[in-house]
């Protein structure tokens, strides 16, 4: 039976049981950020294959905007700030992940003296570099490519886009 919602102790416990059963997601946080010449900063992590944009996975009850500016300050030392949302990209189960709610955002552009210091600061990252867009999709895995792909076509037109898999929903 359901508690009525005065009973705040009863309607609390009821609430919390439902929340314990519904799907939790994975969600990751990644940042476009640019240098002076418009080049993006692409990092290679040494705990998978490929490189990647810069960010991570948030951690649990972690906005994902949060996330982005704390694994850019924890893998290359840099207090960035989030400017805008690029992409939403629902990815489905593959291999042993459930799915994942992939956020990009806008994080702007470097000062030349700040790009020029960027380096990795942890053990995750093995190097981090600025590249054109298209050298950058060149070394990204599928996933990640048609992000980045969709990305900078909002960097472009100024609208957010919807992802399904690395797809535009909608025929945005």
């Amino acid at each position: 039976m359901r508690p009525a919602p005065t009973d705040t102790n009863a309607w609390n416990a009821y609430l919390a049981e439902g929340n314990a059963r519904q799907a939790r997601k994975r969600v990751s946080a990644d940042v476009i950020l640019r240098d002076q010449a418009g080049r993006i900063l692409t990092v290679n992590p040494t705990y998978k294959e490929g490189w990647d944009l810069p960010g991570g996975m948030a951690e649990a009850n972690e906005p994902p905007d949060d996330a982005a500016v704390r694994e850019l300050r924890e893998e290359l030392g840099l207090e960035i700030t989030v400017h805008r949302l690029l992409v939403v990209d629902w990815v489905p189960p593959h291999g042993p992940w459930d799915d994942q709610i992939a956020f990009i955002f806008d994080a702007g552009t470097l000062t030349p003296e700040l790009a020029g210091r960027v380096r990795p600061h942890d053990e995750e990252l093995s190097e981090a570099v600025f590249l054109p867009a298209s050298e950058v999709a060149d070394r990204l895995r599928i996933r990640q490519r048609n992000r980045l792909h969709a990305a900078v076509r909002a960097l472009a037109d100024g609208s957010a886009k919807y992802l399904h898999d690395g797809v535009e929903a909608w025929g945005q």
